[in-house]
């Protein structure tokens, strides 16, 4: 048995693989500010989901933004490469892999074998990520989770701004001001999460679609295909593929 841990800035991800490469337990939960405990938290559910003991895990990789606070891994890997190596998991051909987390997001590209051939990340502005939603969620007085339906319930898409989380608060204030309802806003906060990740990177070839915002939005997903005007696949779990990318590692370096 193998596990990955993805330890996020908003989540941490974890997944028991056994040797034939299936999911055995997984488990997520907050990362809180004690990523350590986050991961620890994590490791004993899965754990114990599976009836299993400590010494019963042959190898653990840890990925994510706190992965080196996680003491028990045996080694670690970056976010890029263990979101492509799940993703790849998924839809294992050439692809673009689109993770939109907590914090950031990224765009990568793989080739037909699964490797990395180039990325795009952004960690230094909330735009097209989940901390967006939070945002504009808190601006329009609603919880996060009400977001989705509110989105798909709309009968328009009022067009935000895409580079600034503060500027598309201030946007928001002003639809809000013109009569603009709650559920063409959330559309439109949606449509501005998509221009942002295609600003990031033009999305060619097929696209896999990974990460909670995905996972919690699937009306995101829906509209993403409109404006592709393709079909995406979007993976059962799609916020753990970063983890399952780590056990799929721990998987192979413990000569499984």
């Amino acid at each position: 048995m193998v596990l990955g841990i993805d330890v996020g800035a908003s989540a941490t991800k974890g997944i028991l693989l056994n040797q034939d490469r299936q999911v055995v337990s997984f488990y997520v939960r907050d990362s809180g500010v004690d990523f350590k405990q986050a991961a620890e938290d994590t490791r004993m559910n899965c754990m114990s989901t599976a009836g299993i003991a400590e010494d019963d895990i042959k190898y653990t990789i840890a990925s994510g933004y706190g992965r080196r606070s996680v003491s028990f891994a045996d080694d670690i890997k970056t976010e890029i490469s263990c979101h492509a190596r799940g993703g790849y998991f998924h839809h294992p051909k050439a692809c673009t892999i689109v993770d939109i987390g907590g914090q950031d997001s990224k765009v990568i590209r793989v080739d037909d074998a699964g490797k990395p051939i180039s990325f795009k990340m952004n960690r230094k502005c909330a735009a097209g990520t989940g901390a967006f939603l939070v945002e504009t969620a808190a601006r329009l007085s609603i919880h996060l989770e009400q977001m989705e339906g509110l989105a798909r319930g709309a009968q328009k898409e009022i067009e935000l701004g895409s580079f600034c989380t503060v500027f598309t608060k201030t946007e928001i204030l002003a639809r809000i001001s013109e009569g603009a309802c709650a559920e063409d806003i959330a559309r439109g906060v949606f449509g501005s999460v998509i221009k942002r990740i295609i600003e990031m990177d033009p999305l060619t070839g097929d696209v896999v679609m990974t990460g909670g915002v995905i996972a919690h939005n699937p009306f995101l997903g829906e509209m993403f295909e409109k404006k592709l005007n393709r079909k995406l696949f979007v993976p059962e779990k799609p916020q753990f593929a970063g983890a399952l990318g780590a056990a799929l590692f721990a998987l192979e370096q413990s000569g499984g």
